[in-house]
């Protein structure tokens, strides 16, 4: 009887701890980042060779981490990407990190999904400007990467497909799960500081959430940039209407994430304002009429700051050699 009377003890205190640990999470209009696991380690490795590959660029020397360097925080950090012949991109490129939480993919939402994504940069004239069946022809003339996507896809021929649907498995991937303010929605009191603390009570309080919400807070939707008094820009870039050509929609950007915002300067579409602490301050006037203080600045940025995630490790792959009749690569043509 006593040894069955400790056993209940033991399983009620278990029960217990196990309902007091989940009432710790927290009940917020952010959400935490899980880790993507995928089904097909060798398509993300697939996925990855091709992402780092600059033979899917007409002068062979842009790839995928080019403008979504991995090794900074998913972007190139510039105004605005540098492209074929040394030609400026039009936006600033966001991020592929938490990309896949995404309603839709670039600025303007063109591409439904991020297989969709992968296609565009290779083809544009300002990106990579490789016509899409020519990427696939150097692909298919690789023979290492012939085998892989016959032991991933079944069979030796190459299509743009495979191409497209093994990077955007790879680039699932690329999530930041376990930053600061993701340990404190997960119960974790100390995660984040006071200050940070107050920024979020403040984000929350002037409406921000409104836009910045869900697991990359942002990416969920699209929004005029400029609510309460125009934006004023050189960009040529007109948001939704460019894929619309529909006048509601003009200026219409999709919200981008605040994941890891401390750190993918410069900010906005035409990546004009250099610092978050201006960034933050014009988003304030511009969207929300409103001028915030020195001291509802610092908060609001200590808040960002704990959105600063663990960027995966990953190691460079190594490419397989080109074939006999893979196209020599001639970047001053």
């Amino acid at each position: 009887m006593k040894a069955l009377t400790a056993s209940v003890i033991v399983f009620s205190t278990i029960c217990l701890t196990a309902t007091h640990a989940q009432a710790e999470v927290r009940n917020e209009p952010i959400k935490v980042i899980e880790p993507y696991v995928s089904e097909s380690p060798e398509k993300v490795e697939l996925g990855k060779q091709l992402f780092f590959d600059p033979r899917l660029s007409m002068s062979g020397i842009i790839s995928c981490n080019t403008c979504h360097n991995l090794s900074y925080s998913g972007t190139d950090n510039l105004k605005t990407s540098i492209g074929h012949k040394w030609q400026a991109g039009p936006v600033n490129s966001p991020t592929v990190f938490n990309s896949s939480l995404q309603i839709a993919q670039f600025w303007d939402g063109r591409a439904l999904d991020l297989k969709e994504q992968a296609a565009g940069p290779i083809a544009a004239n300002v990106e990579m400007a490789m016509p899409h069946t020519l990427a696939v022809d150097v692909i298919q003339s690789i023979p290492g990467y012939r085998s892989q996507v016959e032991a991933v896809y079944g069979t030796n021929q190459v299509t743009l497909d495979h191409i497209t649907d093994a990077i955007a498995e790879f680039e699932k991937t690329l999530v930041t799960p376990n930053a600061p303010f993701d340990r404190w929605l997960q119960g974790d009191d100390n995660a984040i500081t006071e200050q940070q603390l107050a920024g979020y009570q403040l984000f929350k309080q002037a409406g921000c959430v409104a836009c910045h919400y869900g697991e990359a807070l942002g990416g969920k939707s699209f929004m005029k940039m400029g609510l309460v008094q125009p934006y004023e820009s050189d960009s040529p870039s007109q948001g939704r209407y460019d894929v619309t050509g529909k006048e509601i929609d003009r200026f219409m950007f999709k919200v981008p994430t605040l994941r890891n915002v401390a750190i993918t300067y410069p900010y906005f579409h035409d990546g004009a304002a250099n610092t978050l602490e201006e960034a933050t301050q014009i988003m304030g006037q511009l969207q929300l009429g409103r001028n915030f203080t020195k001291d509802e600045l610092a908060n609001l940025v200590a808040f960002m700051e704990s959105l600063t995630g663990e960027r995966p490790k990953i190691s460079l792959p190594l490419l397989p050699p080109s074939g006999e009749n893979t196209p020599r690569p001639n970047p001053f043509q």
